[in-house]
């Protein structure tokens, strides 16, 4: 999963701190760190420079790109302005299954476990000790916070965000850009756009 290039990082907060933790944790060699906020430049995260504002111009030839942004709809749009090679990276603590794919831009933190036929897409963050069982699919640009748990045959779709600590019995589905709130247990499929809270979890009324 190395490149003879390393890896440049787009962002500089939290998530791109655990995302730059993994690549040096599997052996890869971050050469850059770069973000669009202008107050960030200089700043100092695990020992890189923080360099921006983002885009291709900064980025070498050859060098693996990896969006360290945790918000999804700003992961997507930051992807879909540059054009690159996005990396892959995985924990080596992480347990995943030779049959799971990952996409590229995909990242997986130390002790996530992914299970046998696990479908994950593009630019998708499973986080901390999160687990995903049999043949689950993630579609692109979905968020898997720390401590969640997907049981088997799950449809996560584009842009779906579990916050940390909630948990998805079999079956179900987390439509397109929805949120389920920390701690939330789903037993229903949850609509596209909605955000469901508690136990179960149930839509919030909107404002």
């Amino acid at each position: 999963m190395t490149h003879n290039a390393g890896y440049v990082v787009c962002g500089s907060g939290g998530q791109a701190k655990v995302v730059i933790a993994t690549i040096e944790a599997m052996g890869g060699h971050v050469i850059r760190v770069l973000d669009d906020d202008q107050a960030r430049h200089g700043a100092d995260v695990l020992g890189h420079r923080v360099e921006g504002p983002i885009g291709n111009e900064l980025i070498p030839a050859r060098a693996l790109v990896v969006v360290g942004i945790g918000t999804n709809r700003v992961r997507e749009a930051v992807v879909h302005r540059l054009t690159c090679a996005f990396g892959t990276v995985v924990h080596p603590s992480a347990i995943v299954h030779p049959s799971v794919t990952v996409g590229e831009g995909s990242v997986i933190f130390a002790g996530a476990i992914l299970q046998p036929g696990a479908s994950v897409g593009r630019h998708v963050i499973v986080n901390t000790a999160a687990s995903v069982d049999h043949d689950c699919i993630l579609d692109d640009f979905v968020h898997v916070a720390p401590g969640v748990h997907v049981a088997g045959g799950v449809h996560l779709e584009v842009g779906a965000f579990l916050c940390t600590g909630c948990c998805v019995i079999p079956m179900r589905r987390v439509g397109s850009w929805a949120t389920v709130g920390a701690g939330g247990v789903v037993l229903r499929d949850v609509p596209a756009d909605e955000t469901a809270v508690g136990v179960p979890a149930r839509p919030r009324p909107r404002m």
